[in-house]
This record gives C-alpha cells, structure tokens and sequence, in this order.
C-alpha cells in the first residue's frame, strides 16, 4: 500500500511539473518576435486531439457521435488554454508596441 502511495505522487509531481513546463515554454514562445513560435505548442495539442478523435472506434452498425464529441472537446482543453495565453501574451505585446510608438512620436 505504501508504494502505491509514494508512486501516485511521485507521478502527480512529475504530471505537475510537466504541465507547469509547458505553460511556461508557452509564455517564452509567445513573448517572442515572430509570432508563429507561440503557435507550436497549441497546433501540437490541436493535431493530438485529432489523433485521439480517430482513435475512436465503430461499434456495430451506428457510428460513436457522442464519444468522439466528448473526445474532441476534452482534448482540446489544452489546446485552448495554450491559445488563451498566446492571445494574453501578444496583447501585452501589442500595447507595449503601440506604448513604445506614442512615444516616439511624442519626441
């Protein structure tokens, strides 16, 4: 019993941490220049989607409609996340442009 304890968080932590890597590589490639880099890693979660989407299978005569709803729209969790943080970081980026502009202006 211990060692199943000690395992479940040890994959918690390691399952945090690698959320919490990803979150942070987002926010690096977003803040950078070109804007395609911050748009990596949300097409990578969005063509996961899609491969976990064709994994759903036919069973019988009637296609599965509710199970590959319900799988796209779980897996795209991430994908929406990380696009959400793309939008925030370019935002901030897109004022502190239109910021740096005013003032050269002003000159």
């Amino acid at each position: 019993m211990e060692f199943a304890a000690r395992t479940s968080i040890v994959l918690m932590v390691v399952f945090l941490v690698f959320i919490v890597g990803g979150v942070l590589l987002e926010i690096f490639l977003a803040r950078r220049e070109p804007k395609w880099p911050g748009l990596v890693l949300p097409v990578l979660t969005l063509l996961y989607s899609l491969a976990m989407a064709c994994n759903v299978a036919a069973v019988g005569d009637t296609f599965p409609w509710g199970a590959l709803l319900g799988t796209l729209a779980v897996g795209n969790i991430p994908t929406v996340v990380l696009l959400a943080i793309y939008v925030a970081c370019r935002e901030k980026q897109r004022k502190r442009s239109e910021l740096d502009k005013m003032e050269i202006d002003d000159l």
